[in-house]
């Protein structure tokens, strides 16, 4: 004998087994409802990302300010840069060279290597040489390093001594340099510089 199961009733079925007649219409309410949920999880999804980017980037570029100003209270160290240091910023310092002091800033936008040093008249020319330039590019009464950069590092370039300058020029992402020369005793001149980089 056969048993038949009675079919099921309407409302007993899942919503993908009902018919089109057999399902609800969705009232208004929850359809304005649902649409605003939908609204809000999409502005969570896009917002909170959004805003954790800018949050980010507010704090990278405070702490790179940040950096910098703590590197500017430590002043000049007098020592050598490393030799990473001058390979990257590309100041060769020269051999023998004496009174030698430097100090580093960076922060999101660029990175500065501030160096002095006293040479001889020959150091001198191979510094300008294995830094691109020479002797005869710089300028008499010239101080190319900035007023900004001169305020960093506690620089004074006094009248009534012989000065000269010159900026290096190099293409991106090589580092521009200025350099300027205290010649008031040609044998034994005296260099300022500050080579600057963008990340």
């Amino acid at each position: 004998m056969t048993v038949r199961r009675p079919s099921p009733r309407p409302e007993d079925r899942l919503p993908e087994q009902r018919t089109p007649q057999e399902r609800m219409p969705e009232n208004r309410g929850r359809m304005i409802g649902r649409r605003w949920l939908t609204a809000v999880i999409i502005v969570l999804l896009v917002g909170i990302p959004a805003g954790y980017l800018v949050i980010s980037a507010g704090q990278s570029r405070e702490s790179g300010i940040d950096k910098e100003r703590e590197s500017s209270a430590a002043g000049l160290q007098d020592n050598w840069p490393s030799l990473m240091k001058r390979r990257v910023f590309e100041v060769p310092v020269p051999a023998g060279a004496s009174g030698v002091a430097y100090y580093e800033t960076s922060n999101w936008r660029t990175s500065r290597l501030y160096v002095q040093f006293t040479t001889t008249a020959t150091g001198l020319d191979t510094f300008l040489a294995e830094s691109g330039t020479s002797r005869s590019a710089l300028t008499p009464g010239l101080i190319s390093v900035s007023d900004r950069d001169t305020h960093i590092v506690g620089w004074t370039f006094d009248d009534g001594l012989t000065w000269a300058g010159t900026t290096v020029t190099r293409e991106e992402p090589r580092p521009a340099t200025d350099i300027t020369v205290d010649l008031t005793d040609p044998a034994f001149p005296r260099v300022f510089t500050v080579s600057t980089t963008s990340p």
